[in-house]
């Protein structure tokens, strides 16, 4: 088969879990409508993420047993599911943290590691550009929900915008799903050796149970949930952010959509340029760029212009997680079990996505601004550049 279908339903798929990624769209009409408090807000998308990475857990080891095509459509089915029954809560909070949150957030890890392992197993050639591919719907699907859904918000109101969502991702990650598969065994593309180093690494294959004993992942780990973690909260807390610093809310709703663009494409060039770069490289000069940029944010939402730079940069590095991340766990573990071994360090961005959004809600609510919670993100970014320094390959016992 043509491995570039593969591809195609890997973005068809993550267009649509990328929705979650417009969550700060919601906060200030459910705040409205509902009167929920920054908190609450922070607490759904919070449930949302740590729900995704737990399940992904479960999600990888199936889809390694069973084949990516069943565990990505049980996740479509679930993830519509969860959004439709959202609609029909009336606006409560433990009722909508338990839909949209943990129904929802479920659905999403059932579906998001099934693209990534099948196209990494299919290119072993290209394997930073592809998982950069195949994940960068993730983040461009932000922009399509945060534009259309602020639409659907404003006309229709915030429960018929999740019904809508949820008839959306109910068809169309199913849909993708049915061309997702696995290569055949000892798959290589025509005309391609591999080098001495990777042939090395995929001679590894380890399995969960043995990378959790390994100095490697535990580097692996703790460095994705700092970067994670300060990602989240500006995308948790974008819009709010925006109009907190004077700025309209249109101005604020657009900031949305291009952190979004920004996080599709770094996606796509992080996961290319590591190819090149090498991963460790790559991983250390994109935690020290974030964390700079962490710093100084506070400084950044002044002016429409301001804010495009810091948003660019903040989307454009977070997306760089979910290329080089895939790509690292399989460099160093191998392939055969990418899908249990990319889940357990994914765990890394559930923490993140409690601690993040939470973090930057409860502060806000508690002094009035972001200060203290963006200083801590950007110096933990600061610390993962210095861990990915120390990354080097495990040999073989």
């Amino acid at each position: 088969m043509n491995r570039w279908s593969v591809v195609l339903g890997a973005v068809l798929i993550q267009l649509c879990l990328g929705a979650i990624y417009a969550w700060s769209i919601f906060v200030e009409p459910l705040k409205k409508t509902f009167g929920y408090s920054q908190t609450e807000t922070q607490i759904i998308f919070s449930v949302a993420l740590a729900s995704f990475a737990l399940m992904m857990i479960l999600a990888g080891r199936w889809q390694d047993c069973h084949g990516p095509k069943k565990i990505a459509t049980l996740g479509g089915i679930v993830l519509g599911v969860g959004y439709l029954l959202a609609g029909q809560t009336g606006g409560s909070f433990i009722e909508i943290a338990a839909t949209v949150g943990l129904v929802g957030g479920a659905g999403i890890g059932l579906a998001y590691v099934c693209p990534i392992a099948a196209c990494v197993k299919w290119f072993p050639d290209k394997r930073g550009m592809v998982s950069g591919l195949a994940v960068a719907g993730f983040g461009a699907g932000a922009l399509v929900f945060a534009k259309y859904g602020a639409m659907w918000i404003t006309s229709a109101g915030v429960l018929s915008t999740f019904t809508y969502f949820g008839v959306i991702f109910l068809l169309a990650v199913v849909f993708g799903a049915q061309l997702l598969r696995n290569p055949p065994e000892g798959y290589k593309p025509e005309g391609w050796n591999p080098p001495a180093t990777a042939a090395k690494a995929n001679g590894i294959n380890l399995g969960g149970k043995e990378i959790i004993h390994t100095r490697q992942f535990w580097t692996l780990w703790l460095m994705f949930m700092f970067a994670a973690t300060a990602g989240l909260m500006v995308i948790g807390n974008l819009k709010p952010f925006g109009v907190y610093s004077g700025l309209d809310a249109a101005t604020a709703t657009t900031a949305v959509g291009v952190l979004a663009l920004a996080n599709g494409a770094g996606r796509i060039l992080w996961g290319t340029g590591s190819d090149k770069l090498g991963r460790k490289n790559s991983l250390a000069i994109m935690m020290l760029l974030q964390g700079v940029m962490m710093l100084a944010l506070m400084k950044m939402g002044a002016t429409p212009l301001l804010l495009t730079i810091a948003v660019i940069w903040v989307g454009f590095n977070f997306g760089g997680n979910f290329a080089l991340f895939p790509s690292a766990t399989a460099d160093y573990f191998g392939t055969k079990n990418v899908g249990i071994n990319y889940g357990l360090i994914f765990t890394s961005y559930g923490v993140a996505g409690i601690v993040g959004p939470i973090l930057a809600g409860s502060v806000f609510d508690k002094t009035g601004s972001y200060l203290w919670a963006f200083i801590p993100a950007g110096t933990a970014c600061l610390i993962a550049a210095g861990l990915a320094l120390t990354l080097k390959a495990p040999t073989k016992k």
